[in-house]
């Protein structure tokens, strides 16, 4: 990139733009000048040749119509250019008969003679004045030309008849610029100044178009910066996000798969192992009865209450398992009458007492809120009366409009949570995972001798969440 590249585009534009339109007011200023000297020069033309053709039209439709003049009419027209106010403005006058020979001059040298009619004389003899600026050595035909001013205005002007008004022939004379150069002076001066404003009024114009098209630019371009920033910061939290919920989806199979073990090891502990107990002494029953040598009846009074005992215990293992995994209807609770329910069920089922403290707004949640609530108040509350015997177990949950706080306390024998992490049991780390799938917070505070805190914040709003 270049150092022109590196600047601002109003910069760029007053460098690139300036000798642009500095070229351009030139070339329109030397135009308007050239326009305005023709202008000048036709209308000095058509006044000359008015006047000329005044003071001289009477002497010379007289001479037209011969082919040669006499000396007293020689003299007649020098005494009109030696007297009059066109000797300080003609140089140098020359009398056309439509041939193209001279009928007279202020020039003796060119009486007579006969010439090829020009650009000039031809526009005359056509009825049109023609005037245009010469240099002194252009007119080939005039011979006393070294006294004469560097620029002259050449003119030629048609003579008509009085009384048809037709083209008798044509006056040629070469005018000093004097006036000429007075007039464009003014008109030159004028022509520049208003070049130079119109050009600087332009500038000025686009100068402003282009600095507030650059301030628009660069106000959209740092926004689109902004935008690019944000949208890399939420590409990357989706990242983020999306390693998290592949964690969670590893974690959730594994916790499933413990889970899923834990109750095999209860069914296989609890009522596979009494109603082993129960088959085998069915068998034995069967056995007895078959022997006609024992006492079947006795035996079988025995055995019978010890295969009800051992059925009923199985029944009431496999009702208590079958219970805590069963979710009560939630749907219809508020999360407060879920946390509520959650702390009932805990202390029926363990015979402890929990301190409860609910505030906030009463609203309602989506669905995998509540549930969330419920099973992380079970884990916590089951925890504490694990390893805290249910000392000094207390609830709080307060409701925002925008998120549920939960704390569960207890003065228990408290833990190391490092180490806790490490060890990384199934019902801590689930609850984790299950809250923060749902973009909650689960903290955990704990010290040896002193205690544990569990806190969990859920939001209520869910995206793309329904009620079901």
């Amino acid at each position: 990139m270049t150092g022109f590249d590196r600047l601002s585009l109003t910069r760029q534009f007053l460098l690139a733009s300036f000798p642009v339109l500095l070229v351009g007011m030139l070339a329109i200023g030397f135009w308007v000048e050239r326009e305005i000297e023709r202008g000048v020069v036709a209308r000095i033309g058509d006044v000359q040749g008015l006047h000329v053709d005044g003071l001289v039209a009477p002497h010379l439709r007289s001479l037209l119509e011969r082919d040669a003049i006499d000396s007293g009419q020689r003299a007649e027209l020098d005494a009109i250019f030696a007297n009059s106010a066109l000797r300080e403005k003609i140089v140098a006058f020359v009398l056309w008969r439509p041939d193209g020979r001279v009928l007279y001059s202020n020039e003796s040298q060119l009486i007579g003679r006969a010439f090829p009619i020009d650009a000039g004389l031809a526009d005359a003899l056509a009825g049109r004045v023609h005037a245009k600026l010469t240099n002194r050595g252009d007119p080939h035909h005039v011979v006393a030309s070294e006294d004469w001013p560097a620029r002259l205005i050449e003119i030629y002007a048609p003579v008509r008849a009085a009384a048809t008004g037709g083209i008798l022939g044509v006056a040629e004379f070469y005018q000093t610029t004097d006036g000429l150069d007075a007039a464009m002076a003014g008109a030159r001066l004028r022509s520049r100044g208003v070049v130079i404003a119109t050009t600087l009024a332009t500038y000025l114009l686009l100068f402003g178009l282009v600095r507030r098209a650059n301030r628009t630019i660069e106000d959209q371009r740092q926004e689109l910066r902004q935008r690019v920033t944000e949208l890399s910061a939420l590409l990357a939290a989706n990242e983020r996000l999306d390693a998290t919920v592949r964690r969670a989806a590893a974690r959730t199979t594994s916790l499933n798969e413990r889970f899923l073990r834990r109750v095999a090891a209860d069914l296989h502990d609890g009522p596979a192992q009494d109603l082993g107990f129960a088959q085998m002494r069915l068998v034995s029953m069967t056995d007895a009865a078959r022997d006609d040598r024992g006492d079947t009846g006795a035996v079988t009074a025995t055995d019978l209450a010890a295969v009800r005992t051992a059925i009923d215990t199985a029944m009431a293992d496999l009702r208590s398992i079958s219970a805590g995994m069963q979710l009560p209807e939630l749907d219809r609770l508020t999360p407060a009458e879920v946390a509520a329910r959650a702390v009932r069920d805990y202390e029926r089922k363990t015979g402890a007492s929990v301190a409860c403290a609910f505030s906030g707004e009463a609203r309602d949640a989506p669905l995998p809120v509540k549930i969330t609530v419920y099973r992380a108040l079970q884990e916590l509350l089951a925890n504490g009366f694990r390893h805290a015997q249910a000392a000094g177990q207390h609830v709080s949950m307060v409701q925002t409009p925008t998120d549920i706080a939960i704390e569960v306390v207890d003065r228990g024998p408290g833990f190391d949570v490092a180490v806790e992490k490490k060890r990384d049991r199934g019902g801590l780390a689930g609850m984790r995972e299950r809250v923060q799938v749902l973009g909650g917070r689960f903290e955990l505070q704990s010290t040896p001798g002193a205690g544990t805190v569990a806190r969990v914040r859920l939001p209520l709003h869910l995206p793309e969440s329904s009620d079901e």
